[in-house]
């Protein structure tokens, strides 16, 4: 597990042995930041990274140029793989980590973000939830994208209020891009 490209490409991050978190692999950050390219801007954006886990895919984001990178799990072993991830990469100062529930956090985080990755369990039975959730607490900037990482049997659909725009398959895992229209 390694950070792809930017200013911390090549550096390693601290893997997640023997637990129940499952990173994004190289492959699938590697679509979702080739995707972004010509669609966002990421220098001195605003990140949030939902069920962080081991934070690889806000550290992409802080590597490409992303201002700062809000990270948040329940989990107490991911936040320490998290900060020591940040730690490892001296990127602390350019990091919030928050101790909480998605769910909660969506409903009292009172910020916008530019770019939302949302990287529930598979066994997550409420990821449907998350696009129209994001949306009614006004987490998402003009222009910007909410990214969730899904079960190929998960069903996401789009409104006229946030619009899903484009879904890379990776054999069982999609990864869903959605946009306010």
């Amino acid at each position: 597990m390694r950070v792809i490209a930017g200013y911390l490409g090549g550096r390693k991050l601290v893997p997640a042995h023997g637990s129940d978190l499952r990173p994004a692999t190289d492959r699938i950050k590697e679509t979702i930041f080739n995707v972004l390219q010509n669609r966002l801007s990421l220098e001195g954006a605003d990140v949030l990274d939902l069920f962080a886990g081991t934070g690889s895919l806000g550290i992409e984001a802080i590597s490409r140029g992303a201002g700062h990178a809000t990270f948040v799990d329940t989990s107490e072993k991911s936040l320490r793989l998290l900060k020591s991830n940040l730690s490892r990469l001296q990127c602390q100062n350019l990091s919030t980590v928050m101790k909480a529930d998605a769910f909660a956090f969506i409903e009292r985080a009172g910020g916008q973000y530019n770019l939302i990755f949302a990287d529930p369990p598979y066994a997550f039975d409420d990821t449907p939830s998350i696009p129209p959730r994001v949306l009614a607490n006004n987490l998402l900037k003009n222009g910007g994208f909410l990214i969730i990482e899904h079960l190929k049997q998960t069903p996401m659909v789009d409104s006229r209020e946030i619009a899903l725009v484009l879904q890379k398959e990776f054999g069982q895992t999609v990864v869903s891009f959605f946009s306010p229209p």
